[in-house]
């Protein structure tokens, strides 16, 4: 969260990373945090199932990138390379959506 660009607004996570001080962080850079609680902790957090559905989308569309073996094994070398081939996958997802490949 401290690279360059814009501000994240909502941190969808998964229950690992339910702490008090991911959730203080998210608040001081003007943002929410969207985690569901642990089982075991005293004060229960709500969490909206529309904002929250958006993470199943994500992580569908990180598992389908990963099945590009170069992806999931990280063969290159340099980070250019390795973006390079993130957006030639994720092209490639793109035109299958639209039944083109």
């Amino acid at each position: 969260m401290e690279q360059e660009g814009p501000s994240a607004k909502v941190l969808l996570a998964d229950k690992g990373y339910d702490a008090d001080f991911i959730r203080q962080d998210m608040e001081q850079r003007g943002g929410f945090a969207m985690i569901p609680t642990k089982r075991n902790r005293l004060l229960q957090i709500p969490v909206d199932p529309a904002i929250y559905g958006l993470r199943n989308i994500i992580e569908r569309c990180f598992n389908k990138l990963k099945n590009a073996r170069r992806l999931a094994t990280r063969y290159d070398k340099t980070e250019l390379s390795y973006a390079a081939f993130v957006h030639i996958v994720s092209i490639r997802l793109w035109f299958r959506q639209f039944g083109c490949a």
